[in-house]
């Protein structure tokens, strides 16, 4: 079934009183992910959602919520670092500070997926407008991590039109494929669903 085509007849589903995700889902074949790491930023055509970011910065910030190195200690236990990583779903740092970062937050970003990154989330001016265009990229971002061969991420929810929630759904794949080693070799299947419904297989 097309893309496009499995979208619709997800719309005809018994409607649910939130508003569903769409789910992407890419099972993958033929990779060892243990030696070969897949993790990937991608850029969307369409915005999903607005994320929650916080940044690690020299000096405080209008535009986002700051940490300042001096109140990385207020980080020490456990719970507070705890609260902080799930409070927010990205992070970003003053490339002068990611030393002390990853000292400080690395138990816990890392695993979470949420260190900043040099790829989006690292930046070495802290001017307004370089943070507020890094804003701007963020929000129409979504991270990949392929931890097992079956790779689930949301391309958008139900209110969102077929056309906005295919292109994001393709630029995914497209990204997502590009960085396999044997590129379409290694894709097993690709379905979608909603939140509640049970997947559909589709070919792309």
């Amino acid at each position: 079934m097309k893309l496009r085509e499995a979208l619709e007849t997800l719309r005809k589903e018994e409607k649910r009183k939130f508003k569903q995700s769409v789910d992407l889902i890419v099972n993958l074949k033929g990779i060892d992910l243990k030696r070969q790491t897949i993790s990937l930023i991608v850029p969307l055509p369409y915005k999903i959602k607005d994320k929650q970011v916080c940044a690690f910065l020299e000096a405080k910030n209008s535009a986002v919520k700051t940490i300042t190195k001096p109140e990385f200690d207020s980080y020490k236990e456990k719970k507070a670092l705890k609260k902080l990583v799930a409070g927010y779903d990205f992070f970003i740092a003053n490339a002068k500070l990611m030393p002390a970062v990853a000292g400080a937050f690395g138990k816990a970003l890392g695993p979470s997926g949420k260190m900043p990154s040099p790829q989006l989330g690292v930046v070495t001016d802290e001017s307004p407008a370089v943070i507020h265009a890094l804003l701007e990229k963020i929000s129409k971002s979504v991270k990949v991590r392929a931890k097992e061969p079956s790779i689930k991420i949301s391309v958008g929810n139900e209110s969102m039109s077929d056309e906005h929630l295919e292109a994001n759904a393709l630029a995914i794949y497209n990204t997502l494929v590009a960085a396999l080693p044997t590129k379409k070799e290694n894709v097993k299947n690709v379905l979608v669903k909603y939140t509640m419904t049970k997947p559909i297989g589709v070919e792309l």
